[in-house]
């Protein structure tokens, strides 16, 4: 009895099988070709070794990756990944697969592994965001996940960066079209743009100035989001999140700009790291 998820990026394809405790019974990687209809026959691939290596099998395939199917077509949108826009990815993925699949976005993924048992178990109301390559966020609600009437809740990342300053206004163009979206500011290439160097050397060279104004943009955007949904838990997820000095300045760089005398809310790293998309995505179906 086996789940299978698999985590579809913009440069690596993962799909593992878990068992009924949410242990890892096998995992297998591979890159993300360019081609449409090459990225659906890795998928297939992938998969098949992975069950391969699990020693069975599942009827149904959970999915998660950039953007979302459109709840009136089933055709994608809002993908970074934008060769997967206006195609019926989760249609053609069934259809490579030989089975019904699931797909949610990857910041939904990581909120429903960390809501079922990481760092946000047991919790009522979580957010989870994905400050990585990206930007993005998911939402569960005592352990099931939130994608809206229009299945877009928790799409924080191209909402505009809240109270700016200074040359923070008008701000830059995102992929998407729109100005000022929080994705240009808090993804790991954001912050390479404004430190003036690799994320991982202004990491490693320990740029506080940079990181502090990092820390300050992403807490305004946070603030937005205690503002309207005031969850239990907030989780951070992506390469960015794997920053120590955030957790050390995030609370008190929140504060200020909540509508309340008091912001108590944790803020923790996600306990499976980057393999919280894999697993959410295999959460998306029951146990079979």
């Amino acid at each position: 009895m086996i789940r299978i998820g698999v985590d579809f990026g913009g440069t690596k394809i993962e799909a593992a099988a878990l068992d009924a405790d949410g242990r890892f019974r096998a995992r297998v990687r591979g890159p993300t070709p360019p081609a449409y209809e090459d990225r659906l026959e890795a998928v297939r691939t992938i998969v098949a070794e992975a069950e391969r290596q699990a020693g069975a099998s599942a009827r149904r395939i959970g999915v998660g990756g950039p953007g979302s199917p459109s709840p009136v077509d089933g055709l994608m949108r809002n993908s970074n990944s934008t060769v997967l826009n206006g195609r019926p990815f989760p249609a053609d993925l069934a259809r490579a697969l030989e089975r019904p699949v699931r797909y949610a976005n990857d910041a939904d993924c990581l909120a429903l592994s960390e809501a079922t048992d990481g760092a946000a178990a047991g919790a009522g109301v979580v957010f989870a965001v994905i400050i990585g390559t990206g930007c993005g966020g998911g939402i569960t609600v005592d352990g099931r996940l939130v994608e809206g009437r229009n299945r877009i809740a928790g799409e924080w990342g191209h909402t505009p960066l809240p109270w700016p300053r200074g040359r923070e206004s008008p701000g830059l163009t995102c992929w998407c079209g729109r100005t000022n979206c929080l994705e240009l500011w808090l993804s790991g290439t954001g912050f390479a743009r404004e430190a003036g160097r690799s994320a991982e050397a202004a990491v490693a060279a320990r740029d506080h100035a940079a990181l502090d104004a990092y820390a300050d943009r992403l807490a305004r955007g946070l603030a937005v989001i205690v503002d309207i949904l005031d969850p239990d838990v907030i989780v951070l997820g992506g390469g960015m999140s794997n920053i120590a000095r955030l957790y050390e300045v995030l609370p008190a760089a929140v504060a200020p700009h909540v509508f309340s005398d008091v912001f108590d809310t944790p803020v923790r790293p996600a306990a499976h790291g980057d393999s919280s998309g894999v697993r959410g995505a295999a959460w998306l179906w029951p146990l079979e």
